[in-house]
C-alpha cells in the first residue's frame, strides 16, 4: 500500500504545500538562505585549505544543514528513480508528445527520453555541448542570478523578495525559449 502510494505521481495540492512548509520552516528557525548551488561554496570551504579568503568562513554554522539536506536529495533521488522505479512513461501532454515526436523522441518509457539520456547520445558532439554547455550555462546563470531555481523560487519568494520573482521569471522564460530554439538543434536525427 505505502509502495503503490510513492511509486505514483503525487497531486500538486499535496507537493505544494509540503515544498511551502519548507519555506516556512526557513523562516521559523531564521535561516532564510536555502538552496542547492550555495553547497558547492560550503563543499570547498570543508576541503579547500583556508587560505583562500572566499572560502575563510564557518562553513559548519552556516552550510551545514544544507549540504546535509543535498545528501538527502541526492538519497531521496536514488530511492525514487532506482529503488521505486515504475515503468510507466512521464505524463506529459499530448501536444508536447506530438512535438517531441516530430523531433525525433519516441521512447517515453521512463522519465526521459532515452534517445537523449544514454551513453551514445552523452559521447555525441551534441551529448557534449548539452551536458558541458548546459553545465556552464546554469553555473553562470547561479552566479549571475545570486542562486538557484530552488533558492529563488522556494525561499526568495516565499520571503517576498523582488529579485527572486525576477530571477524564476527569467528562469522560466529562458527555459521556454531554449526548448524552443535550441532543443531542435541538440537532438539527434
Amino acid at each position: 500500500m505505502i509502495g503503490d502510494l510513492l511509486r505514483q505521481p503525487w497531486p500538486w495540492y499535496v507537493t505544494g504545500p509540503l515544498v511551502g512548509l519548507v519555506a516556512i520552516g526557513l523562516l521559523v528557525i531564521g535561516n532564510k538562505q536555502f538552496g542547492v548551488s550555495s553547497n558547492l561554496r560550503h563543499l570547498c570551504a570543508a576541503c579547500v585549505p583556508s587560505d583562500v579568503a572566499y572560502f575563510k568562513y564557518d562553513w559548519r554554522r552556516a552550510g551545514l544543514w544544507n549540504l546535509v539536506f543535498i545528501g538527502g536529495v541526492v538519497i531521496g533521488g536514488f530511492v525514487g528513480g532506482v529503488l521505486l522505479a515504475n515503468s510507466h512513461p512521464a505524463a506529459i501532454t499530448p501536444q508536447a508528445h506530438a512535438s517531441l515526436a516530430a523531433l525525433g523522441i519516441h521512447d517515453f518509457a521512463g522519465l526521459v527520453p532515452r534517445e537523449l539520456f544514454n551513453w551514445h547520445a552523452l559521447l555525441s558532439v551534441r551529448g557534449l555541448v548539452m551536458v558541458v554547455g548546459g553545465g556552464l550555462l546554469i553555473g553562470f546563470g547561479t552566479a549571475y542570478a545570486g542562486g538557484c531555481t530552488s533558492g529563488h523560487g522556494i525561499a526568495g519568494l516565499a520571503d517576498l523578495q523582488l529579485p527572486s520573482l525576477v530571477a524564476v521569471l527569467s528562469f522560466f522564460a529562458s527555459g521556454a525559449l531554449a526548448s524552443h530554439f535550441l532543443l531542435p538543434l541538440l537532438v539527434p536525427r
